[in-house]
């Protein structure tokens, strides 16, 4: 027994509506929905006797494209990275993110917000924070 399902072919509205379905991407960042899509590099933190360095790996990208802020011992990372390649491609793999980047970091103690450095070199933002209290570090 086959049963017979109604069904109605529209090409234009099938492409459209298979499109909306699929994520696309634009220079602002990854959109699904019309909502960009925020992605976190790979990120380190490590400590010293006297510092706190906390390495984010964004390969491509500009000393110019990194917006840092601190707030207590909260340290936020953000940027972009833009993709040059502006032709439509069909992916078969991605694992590569592009647009707006965010790395927030939880300190593990007090640093000087005034002595701050931030270095861009071989595709690895590193920020050096001077600790505040030296004694109190997890290395004994």
């Amino acid at each position: 027994m086959t049963a017979k399902r109604s069904h109605r072919s529209d090409s234009a509205a099938d492409a459209a509506f298979i499109e909306s379905m699929f994520t696309e991407v634009s220079s602002a960042g990854w959109l699904a929905g019309g909502q960009k899509r925020v992605w976190r590099p790979p990120t380190d933190v490590y400590e010293s006797e006297t510092e706190i360095v906390v390495q984010v790996e964004v390969a491509g990208a500009e000393h110019t494209d990194f917006y840092l802020s601190l707030d207590d011992r909260h340290l936020t990372v953000h940027g972009v990275r833009d993709d040059a390649i502006t032709e439509r491609r069909a992916y078969h793999q991605m694992e590569i993110h592009f647009g707006e980047f965010n790395c927030d970091v939880e300190l593990p103690g007090p640093v000087d917000k005034d002595q701050i450095q931030a270095e861009y070199h071989d595709g690895f933002l590193r920020v050096t924070l001077i600790k505040i209290n030296p004694e109190f570090t997890v290395l004994r």
